[in-house]
């Protein structure tokens, strides 16, 4: 027998996967850390908690499989997309990883923008210098930390650290890289006209492959920690974003995700490079040659849910373990009992600031049109209404794009919610599918390190032997119309409060 193990180093937990070849999960084990955010709009993780994580559910995955780590033919990698790992020549950490939903670099932005030029800058790297992407927490290194600034020795993605933990190889592959705003997307590799205009050696960049290529092998080091076979083959990989839409059979044009995990993300394939003019959706490289993709990103999706279970759900959390079941489905069977559109509750889901449409990282979530009336149960369902309302907001620009949309297809871990399939239908008036892939990048991963290891021929014949879509949910023909009204009051909500939110930041951090 054949497998493929996936690795996703997510925000919350990382989760490894081992698959037979044709898609089926054999064993997968998740092991969780924490986030730390040492003030508002900071967000930071320690980079040993991830490789923790990694050797821990790998060795769990072999232990509880019984498969012999020889039949193991390759190691896919995903993870959460923008995060800084700086090393010094030693392959020590310099310091936590600043990651994706950190927004404390505005002013870094500005900078990039001042000395490349933006439209020089969005013709290299597609993208306006956005707070979240890994250059302009490099640039915050440079401003604020100059003594660990002089002792970078090379600049890593959270699932490329991983990679140099398993194999003593630094490199990346071209969707992760394409986050970093040093790629230069059209022509899949480092750019030394940006990474020269802002003063970062192009020796700190790790080698660029292609995401189904394969990288290098475990280490003796790393087979003794994991139980891996040392010499099994690493593919490059994807960012989460570009493997779970692998994962999910995106991976042509016409089919696109709306993927609820941390973030939420709606996700559409290109065979050419397309830009939101505006810059408020993010173009970067597919994790298959020759193609691109577009999203649009909503900062705190599944983030939104998963505060009110942390902060207001003790009664679902302590009711969940009597019985043995996620708190998740608790919650959704209270928001079943609140009507469509919550009687007029909507939720601004902003709490880590706004990508898209906004580009906002002073943004701040709120409950609008609360009263007396309204209970625990419309509070959950508004959250779950307000990323709804979120992922229309992207799914729009991409259509004003051109980019041609013929499914939707549900993923991640709010994509599990047959309510939350049913709000993204209505809100989005279109069917939403869902696949037999429950495990997203992870699978992605494995499928591109399959084609890297002969497995498979191609991406395309991976994707066709292990996904299909399984259930269709069509939109409730009553609710759009329910929905639609209060959209439109959704949208007009962030421009009446724009300034309120920057003077709130200029109050708050007196």
């Amino acid at each position: 027998m054949k497998y493929l193990l996936g690795i996703d180093v997510g925000t919350s937990g990382t989760k490894t996967v081992l698959f037979d070849t044709e898609g089926n999960t054999v064993a997968s084990a998740l092991s969780e850390y924490p986030l730390y955010q040492p003030h508002i709009g900071w967000a930071e993780q320690d980079p040993q908690d991830w490789w923790n994580a990694v050797t821990e559910t790998i060795s769990r995955v072999i232990r509880s499989s019984g498969v012999n780590p020889s039949e193991i033919k390759g190691v896919g990698l995903s993870g959460q997309m923008h995060g800084m790992v700086l090393l010094d020549k030693s392959g020590s950490v310099l310091r936590p990883s600043i990651i994706w939903c950190d927004q404390r670099t505005q002013a870094e932005c500005d900078q990039i923008t001042e000395l490349i030029g933006r439209d020089r800058l969005v013709e290299i790297t597609a993208n306006p210098a956005l707070t979240g992407f890994t250059a302009s927490k490099v640039m915050w290194v440079k401003n604020h930390q100059p003594e660990l600034f002089k002792h970078i020795y090379k600049v890593l993605l959270p699932k490329d650290y991983i990679r140099y933990k398993l194999t003593g190889v630094f490199a990346t592959e071209v969707s992760d890289a394409s986050g970093t705003q040093f790629l230069d997307v059209p022509g899949r590799r480092w750019s030394e006209e940006v990474l020269v205009k802002l003063g970062f050696s192009p020796d700190w960049m790790p080698e660029v492959y292609e995401s189904h290529e394969i990288s290098g092998t475990v280490s003796a080091e790393a087979a003794r920690l994991t139980g891996l076979k040392q010499g099994t083959p690493v593919a490059g990989g994807g960012g989460d974003q570009a493997a779970g839409a692998v994962g999910n059979g995106i991976i042509q044009p016409g089919v696109i995700s709306s993927t609820i995990g941390t973030s939420g993300v709606v996700f559409a394939s290109m065979d050419q490079v397309r830009m939101d003019p505006k810059g408020r959706t993010q173009t970067f490289c597919h994790a298959i040659p020759d193609t691109w993709h577009v999203m649009g990103v909503t900062q705190a999706a599944g983030l939104s849910l998963q505060w009110m279970r942390t902060h207001f759900g003790g009664m679902e959390r302590e009711l969940a373990d009597f019985m043995g079941v996620d708190p998740y489905i608790l919650m959704d069977k209270e928001a079943e009992r609140a009507n469509p559109g919550c009687d007029g509750l909507i939720y601004l889901p902003y709490l880590m600031g706004e990508r898209a449409p906004h580009l906002d990282p002073y943004a701040r979530g709120v409950f609008f049109g609360l009263t007396a009336r309204h209970g625990r149960c419309e509070m959950i369902r508004s959250v779950m209404e307000g990323v709804a309302y979120s992922l229309r907001d992207c799914l729009e620009i991409i259509r004003d794009m051109q980019v041609p949309i013929r499914e939707v297809r549900a993923s991640g871990g709010g994509g599990k919610s047959p309510l939350w399939r049913q709000m993204q239908a209505d809100v989005f008036q279109t069917p939403i599918a869902i696949t037999n892939s429950k495990e997203g990048p992870a699978l992605g991963a494995a499928l591109l390190a399959g084609v890297g290891a002969g497995v498979y021929r191609d991406v395309n014949e991976a994707c066709e032997k292990a996904i299909q879509v399984v259930k269709v949910q069509n939109p409730i023909e009553e609710n759009i119309p329910v929905y639609e009204k209060y959209y439109e009051v959704y949208t007009d909500l962030y421009p009446a409060l724009k300034g309120s939110y920057r003077k709130l930041l200029d109050i708050s951090s007196q």
